[in-house]
């Protein structure tokens, strides 16, 4: 399969919504952890300077090479390893730890940023949500499908998340610093669905 080929099965990966519900699950698992176990700081509420500064970190001069090796994927492994070291910092290491989940946070916002076709975030609620309603709201007066099914996507996105803070919160408050470590399953899952998804593209 040619490279470009190889681009676009990986860029359908990354964007499929199942993709998107581990991705949102983590967010918000990783919110309610740094709250319940760091001092009470929510993790996700980053400057666009810190997005900005990670994107360019990450790719920076190493760019072309990345996206040749599915740079996607490998931003995705990188986030993993950080939230599983993280899950063993003590709590005089709250600063740090916070700021670990914010720069990992920072990484998946600027990473992926589509589902299906259509713009969100995976780490946050704010923007899908004036999304998700604004697409319901062409949809109540125009009756385009499309519309629906748009908001239908964000409302998804943003019940996952919800869903992910939640067992973010129970688990982190019973299993403490260690809770992290879920997030990182979770964002496991997502990188062995991409991985499996190349795969198959490359047998075909």
């Amino acid at each position: 399969m040619k490279v470009g080929q190889n681009r676009q099965a990986e860029r359908q990966m990354s964007e499929a919504f199942i993709t998107s519900v581990f991705l949102a699950l983590s967010g918000g698992f990783q919110d309610a952890y740094t709250y319940f176990t760091r001092d009470e700081v929510f993790s996700n509420a980053q400057t666009g300077n810190v997005v900005l500064m990670s994107q360019h970190f990450m790719m920076g001069e190493w760019q072309a090479g990345l996206r040749y090796l599915h740079w996607r994927q490998s931003i995705l492994l990188m986030e993993i390893l950080i939230l599983f070291f993280v899950g063993f910092l003590t709590e005089g290491w709250n600063m740090l730890a916070t700021v670990l989940v914010s720069f990992s946070c920072a990484m998946q916002v600027q990473t992926f940023r589509k589902v299906n076709g259509h713009s969100y975030a995976s780490t946050m609620c704010i923007g899908n949500l004036r999304s998700g309603t604004a697409a319901l709201s062409v949809y109540l007066r125009e009756k385009k499908p499309e519309q629906l099914e748009m908001s239908l996507y964000y409302f998804g996105v943003i019940l996952f998340f919800a869903v992910g803070a939640g067992i973010g919160g129970v688990l982190s408050v019973h299993l403490g610093f260690h809770a992290i470590w879920i997030s990182s399953g979770l964002l496991l899952i997502s990188f062995l669905l991409m991985f499996k998804d190349r795969l198959e593209k490359d047998v075909h």
